[in-house]
């Protein structure tokens, strides 16, 4: 069976990419080493937004705002595809003190972003003091959003393949020829990295100026009858993301582990001290996890065509906001593959050397 292009991994970019090529009309398989949809991009809390914008450079914004601008068309046209809700809302973000008050409005002003100052009280009960609010702010429920690209994927006519760990890529006259995987060859027309943390690994002699690394993040998951607040909130690098159900995540460290995906007691001491020291009466986590950020330097992603393979490409290193770049960052892959103009500068996200 031909195939135009082979994605490797199976996450949020992965799939977002394959549905991309899908939707322009080139046929695409998609071999992930595991289950689809079951890493980084599962294991995040789903906020669309870098935790604060202002703390990056305008490379990560352009592409974050973007693809926040594009989610809002993208989820509901998955929801009507699919028939299953990724839960998609404009929750507002909520900033608790301390503040960076005077570089958050100059930032907001410049890039026309909603942004007020609101009586804390008044919005979660048991908070005093002011906050800033971000009322534009999404989220989207990480495992509901996997599960609906999957299946988009599927009805546009894309073949999945799992359990198809890449062991090594065939080169013949600076191209690839195939791919031996723990389940046999696979080969394409052209091939596309996709995968996470493991990307750098992957590739191998073959990810030339690639610097993409693991960093573990963990995050605990408590219930309540009804969702305690509306906002996600966030104060300095903790984050609490309620969900429609009652459920509200919270996280998450940043950690050195290469490819550990353990949970630590220290890790949970640490988020159940923060939390307490909000709402002192909160109730105990119901779950505990982690997953491996792809880390690349300043959260900036690699998005192109190798520079000496012709038909390999990338579209990963997206560090904390895979889910969040991944619509746009399928697209400007589109028009790197098609030698199109790109919606946006590309120089600062090539494959280099």
């Amino acid at each position: 069976m031909s195939t135009d292009f082979l994605i490797i991994g199976g996450g949020a970019v992965g799939l977002s990419t394959a549905q991309t090529l899908l939707q322009a009309g080139y046929k695409v398989t998609l071999a992930e080493r595991g289950t689809t949809g079951q890493e980084a991009s599962w294991a995040g809390g789903g906020i669309m937004s870098p935790l604060c914008s202002w703390d990056y450079s305008d490379a990560v914004t352009r592409l974050t705002q973007c693809s926040m601008g594009m989610f809002d068309a993208a989820m509901t046209g998955l929801h009507e595809a699919t028939g299953i809700d990724p839960e998609y809302i404009k929750s507002g973000m909520l900033l608790l003190p301390p503040l960076q008050q005077e570089r958050a409005i100059a930032w907001c002003t410049s890039h026309k972003v909603a942004l007020q100052e609101i009586t804390l009280s008044d919005a979660v009960p048991g908070l005093t003091g002011s906050g800033l609010l971000m009322p534009d702010i999404a989220q989207v429920r990480n495992p509901r959003l996997l599960q609906a690209l999957r299946r988009q994927v599927a009805l546009l006519g894309g073949v999945i393949m799992e359990n198809h760990e890449v062991l090594s890529f065939e080169i013949k006259n600076e191209r690839v020829t195939g791919l031996q995987t723990r389940q046999g060859r696979l080969c394409a027309d052209s091939y596309i990295v996709t995968a996470g943390a493991w990307s750098k690994t992957l590739l191998g002699e073959h990810a030339l100026g690639m610097n993409i690394h693991p960093v573990r993040g963990q995050i605990l998951l408590f219930k309540f009858d009804t969702p305690p607040f509306e906002q996600i909130l966030l104060q300095d690098n903790l984050y609490l993301i309620p969900r429609r159900d009652g459920h509200v995540l919270v996280g998450s460290t940043l950690e050195e582990a290469g490819f550990d995906k353990s949970t630590t007691e220290e890790a949970k001491e640490m988020l159940l001290q923060r939390i307490t020291a909000l709402f002192p009466n909160w109730p105990a986590p119901v779950k505990h996890w982690a997953g491996l950020r792809p880390a690349s330097p300043g959260n900036v992603p690699t998005i192109g065509r190798h520079a000496k393979l012709a038909n390999l490409y990338a579209n990963c290193g997206h560090f904390r906001y895979g889910v969040t770049m991944s619509v746009a960052c399928a697209g400007l892959l589109l028009a790197e593959i098609e030698g199109r103009p790109s919606p946006l500068a590309m120089e600062e996200y090539r494959w280099t050397l």
